[in-house]
């Protein structure tokens, strides 16, 4: 989603695959240069090097993510690893709260640097004049496109511009992560990790399942949608985004001693320069590692266990740490006041409210990880659930007589969808655009009511919850989903078109340890509607662009039955389904339909609609 303003206004190419041998020389090499730059000899430490996988995780149909969740939370005692997030910003380390004494494997780190500039240079400052400016620049090129969807509070726009093939964005990088005292001497074996490039393949050699190398031009003072002439407030950003190690790597850890007071980061590409970030020991914090949600619906069912059509049914969301201990009292969540404005304290136990106001995000190019939105959906019946293309437009959100906002309506979707945003949506996003109104300082309660429609179809119904935790060092996604049957006892399963994922999301990239940390792909199309102000929202917008803008995924493009299960599911096209993938079309299509205007959805609001039937039957390659 989009910043604050908006609301307020309605060198070389080299091979990545190090292996046990070469990580260790790796690391010797590393260390004579640290020591050769009066950095502290590593000498007495070996690193640990084992590549062992674990086979993939097969994922079934829905009922996958309703089971008990208990045993996968996490948490536990001190010698249980816990993935450990790492943040630099403009060449300072964010300083880390950590449990005192717990071991950890690196499961994040996020490199940022910045600089402002006054006229339009693309990324050229950051190679004059940033903590990423002997990286090396040669080559780098405008790969993408998009403007915000809303305007800014005076009035203006803001244009993205996405860069890639940077140097330093193609060769293999490394990071060594060493826990140091007080004096910056080794407190235990320092980790080696190796990242690839960004146009490398994925192989069993990385370390990491998400990769993402990139520069960044904002523009935010654009004239219209269309057009910068004039603008002189630009931002350039260079970022690493490395996140869920794999299975291998989660075996480097890190134990930190009672004399370990920080980490020394560093980078293959600048390693006379490495990173410092502090680090201060909790020893007995309140709360646990890990992250766990209970559902409950508070309205009992009728006697034979399903709802009536037309029914109001209440639910509870318990948030709570690995070992089950809630997170915040029965019946309220801490303000957003309280958690996500900056400056604030935030909250102990580690929930998180959506952030894009302050850190903006973009679908695949900038921090998804970091927007941090909390939610919950219902959907069904399960066998009708399909995408929803029905735009949301920002009024919904702001409509102070609902805290529910309907998404999808039988008879206009083919299935029937809410969701429910915490704080609600009027108070969340009212906030940004009536600032002096204390929408963030509203009460945010932890239960919410779902409206069943008077003509619901008989069949099982799917619950969701969502949120993130962001806990001393650790910072994972969590979600649940349970099942309510509405007007029939037969249960009923989602038909799902696509799959299957595991092919690449395993080994420490399942479904549900990404993204939102779900693995029932029937309980997404709800929270993914496509709003007016950010239409790429709809998951098949979203995969295709993911996957055809990254070099991890390795089939071919156009070959659609490496993920689709039949033809039929290729033929409902529209400017969203085709250029969230394609970057062109033919100028028969520009004449007919417009020229390609986003690179998400190619178009505006009409790029839902379908294309007629007579068009489009068959892909080339495709396989179906």
């Amino acid at each position: 989603m989009v910043a604050v303003g908006a609301f307020r206004a309605r060198c070389t190419r080299t091979s990545p695959r190090v292996g046990s041998a070469g990580r260790a020389s790796l690391l010797a090499a590393m260390t004579g240069l640290a020591l050769a730059c009066g950095g502290q000899d590593t000498s007495g430490f070996e690193a640990s090097a084992s590549l062992e996988q674990d086979a993939p995780l097969e994922l079934s149909s829905q009922s996958q993510a309703v089971m008990d969740e208990e045993a996968r939370w996490g948490g536990g005692n001190k010698a249980t690893p816990v993935g450990l997030a790492l943040e630099v910003d403009n060449g300072k380390g964010v300083p880390l709260k950590v449990k005192a004494g717990q071991t950890f494997w690196v499961n994040q780190i996020d490199l940022r640097a910045s600089i402002n500039a006054t006229v339009d240079e693309g990324v050229n400052g950051l190679r004059q004049n940033s903590d990423f400016l002997a990286a090396g620049w040669a080559g780098v090129r405008l790969e993408d496109e998009e403007f915000v969807g809303l305007s800014n509070a005076d009035g203006t726009f803001t244009r993205r511009r996405f860069y890639r093939d940077a140097a330093w964005m193609k060769v293999t990088s490394l990071f060594t992560v060493e826990p140091v005292d007080a004096r910056g001497i080794l407190t235990g074996p320092p980790v080696l990790l190796n990242i690839g490039s960004e146009e490398s393949r994925r192989t069993e050699r990385d370390d990491f399942f998400i990769r993402r190398l990139r520069a960044i031009q904002w523009a935010r003072d654009c004239r219209s949608l269309t057009d910068c002439t004039g603008a002189r407030a630009f931002e350039e950003e260079a970022l690493v985004e490395l996140r869920n190690a794999y299975d291998h790597a989660k075996k480097q850890t890190l134990t930190f001693t009672s004399q370990t007071k920080g980490l020394r980061l560093r980078w293959s590409l600048r390693p006379f320069a490495p990173y410092y970030i502090p680090v201060t020991q909790v020893n007995s914090p309140a709360y646990d590692y890990g992250f766990g949600i209970d559902i409950k619906a508070l309205t009992a069912p009728r006697k034979d266990g399903t709802y009536a059509p037309g029914s109001d049914v209440t639910f509870q969301m318990t948030l709570k740490d690995g070992k089950g201990k809630p997170l915040h009292p029965a019946g309220s969540l801490p303000l957003y006041s309280e958690v996500a404005l900056p400056g604030a304290p935030g909250n102990p136990a580690g929930i998180q409210y959506y952030q894009a106001f302050f850190d903006p995000t973009a679908t695949y190019y900038r921090r998804k990880h970091r927007e941090r939105m909390m939610m919950t959906q219902l959907i069904g019946p399960a066998q009708d659930i399909k995408p929803i293309r029905t735009i949301i437009d920002l009024e919904a959100f702001l409509d102070d007589s609902q805290d529910v906002q309907t998404l999808a309506t039988p008879a206009r979707d083919g299935v029937y969808a809410q969701f429910k945003i915490f704080p609600s949506a009027n108070k969340l996003f009212g906030g940004a655009f009536f600032p002096n109104e204390g929408r963030w300082d509203a009460p945010v309660s932890d239960t919410w009511t779902y409206k069943l429609p008077a003509d619901a179809k008989p069949g099982t119904y799917l619950v969701t919850a969502k949120s993130r935790r962001v806990f001393l060092g650790e910072d994972i996604p969590g979600s649940r989903t349970i099942e309510i049957q509405v007007g029939t006892k037969t249960h009923t399963e989602a038909r799902l078109t696509t799959g299957p994922c595991n092919s690449c999301h395993s080994k420490g990239g399942e479904l549900g340890t990404v993204l939102h940390g779900n693995d029932n792909r029937a309980a997404c199309a709800s929270c993914h509607a496509p709003l007016g102000f950010e239409l790429e929202g709809p998951i098949f917008v979203r995969t295709h662009f993911i996957h055809s803008r990254s070099n991890r995924f390795d089939a071919p493009l156009e070959k659609c039955s490496s993920c689709h299960l039949d033809k039929e599911t290729t033929q409902r096209t529209s400017k969203a389904a085709c250029l969230s993938c394609h970057k062109s079309y033919p100028e028969s299509h520009v004449k007919s339909f417009g020229p390609i205007e986003s690179m998400y959805v190619g178009g505006g609001r009409e790029s839902f609609q379908q294309c007629t039937g007579s068009c489009h039957k068959t892909h080339p390659g495709s396989g179906l």
